[in-house]
């Protein structure tokens, strides 16, 4: 038998579950995901460092955990509030429960719980702090809640980045890579070091800390910005790096990379209500009028009305208007605020990383 949990809310709100994963009260933004699968990417993409995790599929747990799906080295996720959690998953991969892997890396989680209520209350009220405690009364719960920091105030890019540069050359499909590709690793997830690798490029990942001098030191023919967790507002030193770096080689932003070029190019940003976090995202390319369903993962977003000395919007969402996409009208500079890579959710996006290349290979030439 497990032992009760509840997960506590900013607003007083009180849901009682089951403790699953760790027995240990945890702290953290409370965020939903609409995606069907890809749990185990969702536990470790960076961009949910500082955050409890609650998916709006309702089964959670049903073809295990493996060793192949990880998006970084560890679990990022501050807690994970589930439906109903799988007790006997069946999958030819799987090598572990999600209790069990929850369990070893220290992570709590609550499972027997409402997710759809808890899913409207965000989207009516907005995101909000909230507690996973199996030892608290809810009044205790509240008043820890309320002495903890605010998501916003922390700069966890600091906390998800490498230490140390490190080099990707695991899925190269050619007998040498032909572009050298530097990372700001913000954080990032593993998959757009594998699609960088299929698309001929050595990817070498370097802290978020990296001066333009050092990443132009190491002569990469561009620079990818990664995803990564928290407010953007608070990066002016990555800022900084960028604003190096325009005109000296072609970029690529990738979702709080987006935001990071916006700022760099005078743009502000600002918090949206709930996010846009899952698989199902219809965002529209300007350029083309096409509309791609997309994975996304982020809670902030840039103020179109801001940009400034060439950077255009070039997509939007669909279900807000919110921009998903900028581009230079002259510079080998380009951003989307979605997840090209995916891990999880459709792999539609992925030919933004031949544009890349392209922009690369013609600033070559």
């Amino acid at each position: 038998m497990r032992n009760k949990a509840l997960l506590v809310l900013a607003d007083g709100s009180v849901y009682e579950g089951c403790s699953f994963g760790a027995e240990a009260d945890t702290v953290g933004e409370v965020v939903f995901n609409t995606s069907m699968t890809g749990y185990q990417e969702m536990l470790t993409d960076p961009s949910y460092a500082g955050q409890i995790v609650v998916p709006t599929y309702p089964l959670i747990g049903n073809y295990g955990v493996n060793g192949e799906d990880m998006e970084s080295r560890r679990i990022q996720v501050r807690g994970f509030a589930v439906r109903e959690e799988c007790l006997e998953p069946n999958h030819y991969l799987s090598q572990r429960t999600i209790h069990e892997y929850l369990a070893e890396n220290g992570i709590s989680g609550i499972q027997g719980i409402d997710t759809r209520a808890i899913t409207h209350k965000l989207r009516s009220v907005g995101v909000m702090m909230g507690i996973i405690t199996s030892n608290k009364s809810p009044e205790e719960a509240l008043s820890a809640l309320r002495q903890a920091p605010d998501y916003g105030s922390i700069d966890f890019v600091r906390e998800v980045s490498t230490n140390a540069p490190y080099e990707w050359l695991k899925d190269i499909k050619h007998d040498a890579p032909r572009f050298n590709v530097v990372v700001l690793d913000c954080g990032l997830k593993f998959n757009i070091l594998r699609l960088l690798n299929r698309h001929g490029c050595r990817a070498v990942a370097v802290p978020c800390t990296t001066s333009a001098e050092e990443i132009l030191g190491m002569n990469p023919d561009g620079v990818l910005l990664s995803p990564g967790p928290g407010d953007p507002e608070l990066l002016d030193y990555a800022v900084g790096t960028v604003k190096k770096l325009i005109g000296k080689k072609p970029i690529m932003g990738i979702c709080l990379g987006c935001q990071l070029i916006g700022r760099a190019f005078g743009g502000k940003t600002f918090k949206l209500k709930f996010g846009h976090r899952g698989g199902n995202h219809p965002v529209k390319d300007f350029a083309t009028g096409r509309v791609h369903i997309t994975a996304q993962n982020h809670g902030y977003a840039v103020n179109p009305d801001t940009l400034k000395d060439g950077l255009e919007v070039s997509h939007i969402n669909l279900n807000d208007g919110t921009v998903e996409g900028l581009r230079h009208r002259e510079l080998p500079i380009f951003s989307i605020q979605y997840h090209s890579e995916a891990s999880p959710g459709p792999l539609d996006n992925t030919y933004l990383f031949d544009e890349f290349v392209h922009m690369m290979d013609k600033r070559r030439t």
